[in-house]
């Protein structure tokens, strides 16, 4: 009785194991939050083919949705090496229909703020795109709604003046935009993005600013590039000197930080460099072993 009894108990352990238990092979790791997960948890990209589990991606479209302003969703992979983009319709599968349609209103937006040929109407209560038909002067042409009817111009998109050119305050944000500093106009709250010419309200922080729509960086008093400047030397002279925000002694810290991780790295590289060169007379003859091993288990059978 005793040892039926163990058989019995040792048939259910075992059923259990292989229906309750995954075997490690098959989970997939999700680079977004590290954990591993089955398989039917897993969403995979169709253009760079990177597979993330499908709560996470849900937020993060969710997140790059409310703080894109309808940019195109990236990988969230920040090392993705197909530089892969989300299509609508994986966006659509992923969140709802509300989400959706706030992702392509926000879009169409985008497309026509940097489309030359295409701008809003200036009336309060149109929403009409018109489309500008440029001279080959480069002047302002005057646009006619065909909503409500309204001539504006093309450049300060104010009501089309036959006589003169468009107002003092117009030319001054437009001399701004080229990275010319202006005085009256360099403490503006508004301004637009050097790149993408997207309008950025700066309320607090310091001046270097990042526009969330083209990722650019930028000062925010004279809107000279600032990708490159990783020590922000810009603010150590010219009009802009001292004008970061920061005070002298957070601006060294973060220059220290920076010098410390390229050394740290340079550091790292230069022990591990010769103890790879020392190890690898080990390594290459066990590598070598374990292949041969494989090919004799793997090989056909001795006749």
């Amino acid at each position: 009785m005793s040892s039926a009894t163990e058989i019995c108990f040792s048939i259910m352990t075992t059923g259990v194991a292989e229906v309750g238990e995954l075997p490690s092979e098959s989970l997939v790791s999700c680079k977004l939050c590290l954990s591993e997960y089955s398989p039917d948890k897993m969403t995979t990209l169709q253009d760079c083919n990177c597979i993330f589990c499908t709560s996470c991606l849900k937020q993060y479209i969710q997140l790059a949705i409310r703080e894109g302003c309808g940019s195109p969703i990236t990988c969230p992979d920040m090392v993705c090496l197909g530089h892969g983009m989300l299509q609508e319709t994986e966006i659509a599968s992923l969140v709802s229909a509300e989400q959706f349609q706030l992702y392509k209103q926000l879009k169409f937006e985008r497309e026509v703020h940097l489309d030359p040929l295409r701008t809003w109407c200036p009336s309060a209560n149109c929403q009409t795109v018109c489309q500008i038909e440029p001279r080959d002067s480069g002047l302002p042409v005057p646009i006619k709604c065909q909503t409500c009817y309204l001539t504006f111009c093309s450049s300060c998109k104010e009501p089309w003046h036959v006589e003169g050119s468009c107002s003092e305050g117009h030319l001054m944000g437009i001399a701004s935009e080229q990275g010319t500093l202006i005085k009256n106009n360099s403490e503006a709250l508004i301004k637009q993005c050097p790149v993408c010419r997207i309008h950025i309200e700066r309320n607090e922080g310091c001046a270097q600013m990042m526009c969330k729509n083209c990722k650019h960086t930028f000062c925010w008093y004279c809107l000279q590039n600032l990708d490159n400047d990783i020590f922000l030397r810009h603010y150590d002279k010219g009009p802009c000197r001292n004008k970061l925000g920061h005070s002298r002694a957070s601006v060294m810290w973060n220059r220290t930080q920076v010098v410390g991780i390229l050394v740290g790295l340079g550091i790292i590289v230069l022990v591990t460099s010769p103890l790879l060169l020392l190890a690898s007379p080990c390594i290459i003859p066990c590598i070598c072993k374990s292949c041969q091993s494989k090919k004799k288990k793997h090989g056909p059978p001795p006749t």
